[in-house]
């Protein structure tokens, strides 16, 4: 079997193959009964040279399959049927019970894989099931096709400086093991984002490090039905700092202002948004689960702006990965930080003390509230403050719920 390079893109492959032969593990087909061992065949010598397989397995008419399985013959035959020939297919319903002598896998014959109904056996993310060493090849070939675009500039960009191969192929890989195995991600009421077009998503902000943005973005990504990118505001310090500021362009941030966020929204993104901001991520652990002041709503006249719906998202499970229990000021003064954590294992284990703690996590999209439908003035500070507090109380109540069904924190 030749694996032939398709869109090295898309990470698809083709697989080609010159005659596919049938289903090695199929039973009472007479599939491995050699070709004239049935009395009375007469086949010529140049018709068995025309059945016999190049690895030296002979493979049976696919009359025999078909007439087992309601004349349905999954995939090609490798055999040649002479027209007017029925003693092949006589001999096959005869043999029917014989010992299958075609099951033998052959060293190095990667066709001697079974092969599903539909040609190809599939593993758990999609992918069809190829040998190994198929596998490494395609992984090898993927992963060079992936710096070729990287060195040569071929790969797509917004105007935000968003690059979703970059997110999709490095960024969320490297976040998998923390959201599957670490933090045990749940998530629920997805239904409530929405397939296409733009949504505002808000939610609580916790976590010392702001890690709930980037599981939140994980979460769209692998979980939603259609894929989405989460599209985050991020606050000003984010984008003043180096090396920090081009990995959350690279993964879809920008700028938390509204002409960005009204921008992105009429484009039909998914737009995340976090108002309680550094209030909210550098609060004590004893202040945990207890949201801080929305700021000034400057995300719901966004929404109305644009007519787009607010979706509550409710986050339980970031508030103890650092638990946060001092705040060193004039160090944070000094590095032009909003603070500096002091927590159970930081800084007093070094490096080791930014190992987040195992806790798990729970995410809850909530019920859309449709600005739309709202008569509601978003230059009005009245109106915008009093759509942002029930915002904030859904949030609040949420949590409670998911704080009850959680139980333990690890």
């Amino acid at each position: 079997m030749t694996d032939v390079p398709a869109d090295p893109s898309s990470g698809a492959r083709r697989v080609g193959r010159t005659a596919p032969e049938p289903d090695a593990s199929r039973t009472g087909s007479g599939a491995g009964d050699p070709v004239g061992a049935t009395p009375g065949d007469e086949r010529t010598e140049s018709d068995d040279s025309a059945v016999t397989s190049g690895v030296g397995r002979v493979d049976s008419d696919p009359a025999g399959s078909a007439a087992e399985h309601g004349g349905a013959v999954d995939g090609a035959s490798d055999n040649t049927t002479v027209p007017g020939d029925t003693d092949s297919t006589d001999a096959d319903s005869t043999d029917a019970g014989s010992a299958d002598t075609d099951s033998t896998a052959v060293p190095g014959d990667a066709d001697s894989a079974d092969v599903a109904g539909d040609g190809a056996e599939r593993d758990a993310g999609g992918e069809a099931a190829v040998p190994g060493g198929d596998v490494w090849e395609r992984r090898v070939a993927d992963g060079l096709a992936f710096l070729r675009r990287r060195i040569t500039g071929d790969y797509p960009v917004d105007d935000f400086g968003f690059d979703p191969e970059l997110t999709e192929q490095v960024l969320a890989r490297s976040l998998r093991p923390l959201y599957r195995k670490w933090f045990r991600v749940e998530v629920s009421g997805l239904a409530n984002v929405p397939s296409d077009g733009a949504a505002l998503l808000v939610g609580n902000h916790s976590g010392t490090i702001a890690m709930d943005g980037m599981m939140l973005q994980l979460a769209l990504l692998d979980e939603h039905p259609a894929h989405r990118h989460l599209r985050l505001l991020g606050a000003d310090f984010i984008f003043r700092t180096p090396v920090l500021s081009e990995f959350a362009r690279k993964s879809g941030a920008t700028l938390a202002c509204n002409p960005d966020a009204e921008r992105m929204l009429r484009e039909g993104e998914i737009v995340g948004v976090f108002p309680e901001g550094f209030k909210g991520v550098g609060k004590r652990f004893a202040d945990r689960y207890k949201l801080q002041r929305f700021g000034r709503g400057g995300f719901v006249s966004a929404a109305l702006r644009t007519g787009t719906p607010i979706v509550p998202v409710s986050i339980v499970g970031a508030e103890e990965i650092y638990p946060l229990i001092g705040d060193i000021k004039p160090l944070a003064r000094l590095l032009g930080i909003p603070y500096f954590p002091v927590t159970p294992l930081f800084p007093w284990l070094g490096p080791l003390g930014l190992v987040p703690l195992p806790s798990k996590w729970l995410i809850d999209f909530g019920d859309p509230i449709d600005t739309s439908a709202l008569d509601v003035d978003p230059d009005d500070p009245m109106d915008v403050f009093g759509l942002a507090d029930q915002v904030r109380e859904t949030i609040q109540q949420t949590l409670h719920r998911l704080l009850l069904r959680r139980g333990t924190t690890f």
